[in-house]
């Protein structure tokens, strides 16, 4: 798999510095260059996760991981070849490719807590009606990994399976970051500049008073802050070792969301999420 992607680059780089890569005796360039295509390689993936099933086209690939079209392109080309990457022959837009798959067959044995998470997702949108979800915290992101919509037939589609957000964004990354320890939480606000992407309701001051209010809760609450009119609620779901890392969440429309039912389904969502962390510590 390696060497058709790092051919794909190595020789004609200059997306970035302008500058040819330099190569390494073994024909694949020092580092790094070498880290570099690693990372771009990644993030392709994982922004084409995040456009499924629909896939996206070059230059939205381009565009949301910072390369040049033909750089992306030689990217994806040779991510196809490798099977990691699939091109719908219609429309000309990429997919994640059948070696993903088999992989993530693999993978899952040792991954995988969606069985566990599925009960308490579907009882969540069968007792609320709303749409439910578990996430999982990825680095500085979460990742949806579920979805189950409830009986209430006006929906949110802010979140769907493969999206992701930075941390402190939507209900599910606020709640999984209030609950990391104080210095993990500086850090990350230092560099993480969403506010940027976000607007000023994302800045740190206004972030670190909803982890305030979501410590003092237990659950995290988002008011439209993404999409307006969309609100959402989250509740951290622990590991074994006490860290937070994964979210159970809901979603829906503003007047589902009123003072007296946020206190309901908050604490539902809390019941849950710590019926799902005992039972992962002792899987």
């Amino acid at each position: 798999m390696v060497e058709n992607v790092w051919g794909s680059v190595r020789n004609v780089d200059t997306s970035q510095s302008g500058k040819a890569t330099r190569t390494s005796l073994s024909g694949r360039p020092d580092r790094p260059g070498g880290t570099q295509v690693v990372a771009r390689v990644a993030g392709i993936l994982r922004i084409v996760s995040q456009m499924m099933p629909e896939g996206a086209a070059t230059g939205e690939i381009a565009a949301r991981a910072g390369l040049t079209r033909p750089t992306a392109h030689r990217l994806l080309s040779s991510l196809t070849t490798e099977g990691l990457i699939d091109r719908d022959p219609g429309s000309g837009r990429w997919m994640l490719g059948p070696e993903i798959f088999l992989m993530g067959t693999v993978a899952a044995d040792r991954y995988d807590v969606s069985r566990l998470a599925g009960e308490h997702v579907s009882a969540l949108a069968r007792e609320t009606g709303e749409s439910a979800f578990f996430s999982a915290r990825r680095g500085d992101e979460t990742v949806c990994l579920l979805r189950e919509d409830g009986s209430f037939p006006v929906r949110s589609f802010v979140l769907h399976e493969g999206r992701r957000f930075p941390l402190g964004v939507a209900s599910a990354g606020l709640a999984i970051l209030a609950f990391m320890p104080d210095a993990a939480v500086d850090r990350y606000l230092d560099q993480a500049e969403l506010h940027r992407d976000y607007g000023e309701s994302h800045s740190p001051g206004q972030i670190r008073e909803r982890i305030a209010e979501t410590r003092r809760s237990g659950y995290a609450v988002n008011p439209g802050l993404i999409v307006e009119g969309s609100w959402g609620m989250g509740a951290a779901v622990f590991a074994s070792g006490g860290q937070p890392s994964w979210a159970l969440s809901l979603t829906g429309i503003e007047h589902r969301f009123a003072a007296g039912r946020r206190r309901h389904l908050g604490a539902l969502l809390l019941d849950h999420a710590h019926q799902l962390s005992q039972r992962l510590s002792q899987s």
